[in-house]
């Protein structure tokens, strides 16, 4: 009878070629733990460290040197590492190295007695012939790709249930993923796992209810090169999204153009979706939509028009709308009104000022120099309110004026022959 034994490795790999010996020799860390403490933090713990110690003529393992050197090694391999067990064994766990030895110590048996419960569980369960999760299993993309049922990474379940092809592929983890008589099978979410993993034999041959389509009759993707290489084969539906169309139940205003971003090939036949979620919804139910005719009547063509080329109403609609329509709200919030000056050219001055101040296509510079005489241009407008709250009709003895009294009646009267702009 042979023991399970645990082997707990630290500080390795931090190198390329470390882990390169591990992979050859076929071993593979059920969890990894990665401390992320900043350096900074590491050579602060270090120098409170080194002040308990006994200093002596050589450097320590310890030392500052040595630990500048181990670091930056660590620093340059680490994301490299982390990636590739990351993608391959799905085993990385990155824990904060800010708080206590406690709490670290707590956070991480907590993780590995998840571990331990995942390969439990599965263990259980494959012995007693029923279907069993495989996450937390270190399985790589090539043994599960290997090991693939008769569904390939569409979801089983999804295909007996409603007919919708789930392709699972899109994503690398297994949390949905499971062992069911030596064959792996992806599903799309938890529910459909617990479905799984409950009854499996009506989910896979020979009990479930469908097969999976041939490969000539599951939709493609398309990319922009290959929608090109197409040519001059055209897209379905004159370009309009089928997806829309149907889900519009065939209105006239569901003729939506599609983005030739989001095409498709099906049945030998070229589709373009409007969006990335109507590309999906093609994908999971293509009998759905692929056959389907247009009206007699379709939408007229949409042609670019030039900004210059529009009528003044419609140029200043679609140029200076917005605004000057923001200009207009924020004259008749302030009322505006200069000194010695009408409120209708006070109020066309400000209007003036904040189109320039809040010009979009101006440059920054413009703008803050713009806005700087705006605010100007407020602040000697408020000098009317302010003086007719504080003059009196009776003469008042400089100290018992307000403090500022004097200095703005000063700079009103100074405002009746200056430029409002530029003085």
């Amino acid at each position: 009878m042979f023991l399970p034994v645990s082997v707990v490795i630290d500080g390795y790999p931090v190198t390329q070629y470390q882990m390169n010996l591990l992979e050859a020799r076929t071993i593979i860390p059920m969890i990894i733990f990665e401390l992320d403490v900043p350096s900074k933090e590491i050579f602060k713990r270090l120098l409170l460290e080194k002040k308990k110690e006994q200093s002596f003529p050589y450097p320590l393992h310890n030392s500052a040197q040595i630990t500048a050197v181990k670091n930056s090694k660590h620093r340059k391999n680490i994301d490299e590492i982390r990636q590739y067990y990351q993608e391959q064994h799905q085993n990385w766990y990155v824990i904060d190295g800010f708080h206590s030895k406690w709490w670290i110590w707590n956070k991480v048996i907590k993780n590995i007695q998840m571990v331990n419960k995942c390969i439990q569980t599965y263990l259980e369960r494959i012995k007693s012939g029923k279907a069993a999760c495989i996450d937390k299993l270190c399985i790589t993309p090539q043994e599960l790709t290997s090991r693939l049922g008769e569904f390939g990474q569409f979801c089983p379940v999804s295909l007996a249930e409603s007919y919708e092809l789930f392709d699972c592929s899109l994503t690398k983890s297994l949390k949905f993923a499971a062992e069911f008589r030596g064959h792996y099978y992806k599903m799309n979410s938890q529910e459909k796992l617990n479905k799984f993993l409950e009854s499996p034999e009506l989910y896979v041959p020979p009990l479930a209810p469908y097969p999976l389509p041939s490969p000539d009759m599951i939709p493609k993707r398309l990319t922009l090169s290959e929608l090109k290489c197409r040519f001059p084969k055209c897209a379905e539906l004159q370009g309009y999204c089928p997806v829309t169309y149907q889900d519009g139940k065939q209105r006239y205003e569901a003729l939506i153009p599609g983005n030739i971003n989001y095409a498709l090939e099906y049945r030998d036949r070229i589709y373009i979706c409007e969006t990335e979620e109507k590309l999906q919804k093609f994908f999971r139910s293509p009998l759905k939509y692929w056959n389907q005719k247009l009206p007699n009547k379709l939408p007229p063509l949409k042609e670019p028009i030039f900004l210059t080329s529009l009528p003044l109403p419609g140029y200043l609609e679609q140029g200076v709308a917005t605004s000057l329509i923001k200009a207009m709200n924020a004259a008749g919030c302030l009322k505006p009104k200069f000194p010695f000056l009408s409120i209708r050219r006070s109020a066309l001055l400000f209007i003036a000022l904040h189109l320039k101040a809040f010009n979009p296509k101006g440059s920054e510079y413009t703008r803050k120099k713009y806005k700087k005489k705006m605010d100007q241009f407020i602040e000697r407008c408020e000098l009317i309110t302010y003086l007719g709250t504080k003059m009196t009709r009776k003469y008042k003895e400089p100290q018992y004026r307000a403090i500022d009294f004097d200095h703005k009646l000063q700079t009103f009267l100074a405002l009746r022959n200056i430029d409002p702009i530029n003085g």
